[in-house]
């Protein structure tokens, strides 16, 4: 696939553009009754998850660095102080 692909749609829009659609499409989904509202169990559920996958990422990072390879977070490491 060529990397110099031509930008189409809303990725060649200007951000400040496609957030007052996005805006807008939300205001209409809500006067209209088909909105998404989160309800304590799905945000319970939803928090579980994102706790799940942070600890989950911080144990692999910690396993990388105690392999003795470089965290790849960009963070600097010993040999890149010298």
């Amino acid at each position: 696939m060529a990397t110099n692909k031509l930008r189409r749609g809303f990725a060649a829009m200007d951000p400040d553009r496609v957030r007052e659609i996005a805006r807008k499409g939300g205001q209409a989904a809500h006067r209209k009754g088909t909105a998404h509202r989160w309800d304590e169990k799905e945000a319970i559920e939803a928090g579980r998850k994102g706790g799940f996958a942070r600890q989950r990422l911080r144990q692999s990072k910690e396993q990388t660095q105690m392999a003795g390879q470089p965290a790849t977070s960009g963070g600097t490491t010993q040999s890149s102080l010298s």
